[in-house]
């Protein structure tokens, strides 16, 4: 397929304003009388050294921090408060997370909080309130009890 200069600069013009190779296609009939596959459309466009632009991914919206769990746990009322008998509470959120199976909340016994999550493969991710806060390791011990616990009432 050969086009002259100016279709050339046509198809740049429409790639630099973000078109899609199926926009590109269906424009290339409609004004140039070019009947394309999907195939050479993008066979074209890699011909004249044009990479069409990635649309922008859509952005996240996480759901409000103040979602109410399903388990009636108590969790430490503020990081500073001290712990009152050393325990890790779970709750499990009524509203999962987005790209998750279950999410919840954890407290840990130094009065710390984060957000956990179970994603479709498995894997668990821990998402502290502080940045950098690790927890020790026996509470990570009790975490992982807590949570089998929580998640096995939920029948997973």
């Amino acid at each position: 397929m050969k086009l002259d200069e100016a279709q050339r600069l046509t198809v740049a013009k429409w790639i630099a304003d973000g078109a899609k190779l199926s926009e590109i296609q269906n424009r290339l009939a409609a004004e140039f009388g070019v009947k394309l596959t999907y195939m050479e459309a993008r066979l074209l466009v890699d011909d004249l050294k044009l990479t069409p632009k990635d649309p922008e991914p859509p952005k996240i919206v996480e759901p409000p921090a103040a979602a109410s769990p399903v388990e009636a746990k108590p969790i430490p009322p503020s990081p500073g408060a001290s712990p009152a008998a050393g325990k890790v509470a779970v709750s499990v959120d009524q509203i999962t997370k987005p790209g998750s199976i279950v999410s919840g909340k954890v407290a840990f016994s130094d009065g710390q909080t984060a957000d956990w999550y179970l994603d479709q493969t498995g894997r668990l991710g821990v998402v502290p309130k502080l940045p950098g806060y690790k927890p020790s390791a026996a509470d990570v011990a009790d975490f992982q009890l807590a949570l089998q616990q929580e998640v096995a009432k939920l029948g997973f």
